[in-house]
């Protein structure tokens, strides 16, 4: 990303610490170019290392993509790593909160009522995590009471109450797509019945990685780190729910592309075109939800622009009477 693409995005606070040290440092960052550079000014690191790395500090994720970087939580903790490091485990900290794996138990709160507020913080410290929440987070936050919500948010009722509207637009969108997607597979279904040949494989390939262009996802992970196995509550929304890609919070997602075929379909009991197609939709679902997630930043810094550029002509105005 350019200088010029990295002033249009929103300042993201990040944690950033050298490798096996406690101490840490706050950074506000527009992309993951000027993060590596303020990391490299805080630690006294030599700016030509050309090895430098940013990791996770929760599990030693290599973060080298932008659009990854953008759809990270706020104060999300990073180990900077410098040439020939390499990163250890650590219990100096717990990481990023959204890679929590039971929606049950977030930040080690079981409590619905610490739940929805905690979600509700998330709202306040970014409005666009709405496109990244699953279902069952948008209903915990419909069901709180609007004085409840209001008082958390420090803002009106009225505004809550359009917020909460909002969320519900959201869950409302997702269950028309899911009844979609199941009268296109009955479809699909009568064709092959009547012995039509519809090539659903590659256009569902096809479709679902359009977006590759603006949002790489293959490169998060780091490529050599196996893949963690996945909740049982992943496991049992990918059985039940007809469309789950559209069910499921965006880490979780990530979480099923990312997983080896072979191992997803034997603990789902699938075969593997019914398994890959799976990891397709999903893999196409979080690349469209990053793409608005990108739009909503890009959409916030212009009108932040326009609002600065409208102060300086009333201040000039003033200054000139």
């Amino acid at each position: 990303m350019t200088a010029a693409g990295c002033a249009l995005s929103l300042l993201k606070q990040c944690l950033i610490r050298r490798n096996g040290q406690q101490e840490q440092y706050g950074v506000a960052a527009s992309c993951l170019r000027e993060l590596q550079s303020k990391a490299c000014n805080l630690l006294a690191i030599d700016k030509g290392l050309d090895s430098i790395t940013l990791v996770l500090a929760e599990d030693g994720t290599i973060v080298d993509d932008e659009d990854y970087f953008l759809c990270l939580p706020p104060n999300t903790k990073f180990v900077v790593l410098a040439k020939d490091e390499k990163w250890a485990s650590s219990s100096i900290d717990g990481g990023t909160a959204w890679l929590e794996r039971e929606t049950t138990e977030i930040d080690g709160v079981d409590s619905e009522g610490e739940r929805w507020r905690h979600l509700a913080r998330q709202l306040k410290a970014d409005l666009s995590t709405i496109i990244l929440m699953s279902e069952e987070d948008l209903q915990v936050l419909i069901d709180v009471p609007c004085s409840e919500l209001a008082q958390e948010l420090a803002e009106s009722q009225p505004k809550i109450q359009t917020l909460q509207d909002t969320l519900q637009q959201v869950l409302d969108r997702r269950e028309e797509e899911r009844q979609s997607r199941q009268l296109l597979e009955l479809y699909l279904q009568t064709l092959k019945k009547e012995d039509h040949v519809v090539p659903t494989t590659a256009e569902g390939e096809e479709t679902a990685t359009d977006g590759k262009d603006t949002v790489d996802l293959g490169s998060s992970s780091g490529g050599s780190a196996p893949s963690a196995p996945l909740s049982s509550h992943i496991l049992a929304q990918l059985r039940e729910k007809p469309a789950p890609e559209l069910s499921l919070a965006s880490q979780d997602l990530e979480l099923v592309f990312q997983d080896d075929p072979d191992s997803l379909a034997l603990a789902l009991n699938w075969d593997k075109p019914k398994t890959e197609a799976l990891q397709v939709a999903c893999r196409g679902e979080l690349s469209r939800r990053l793409q608005q997630v990108q739009a909503l930043h890009t959409l916030r810094s212009v009108s932040k622009g326009k609002k600065k550029l409208l102060w300086g002509e009333w201040l000039s105005s003033k200054r000139k009477k």
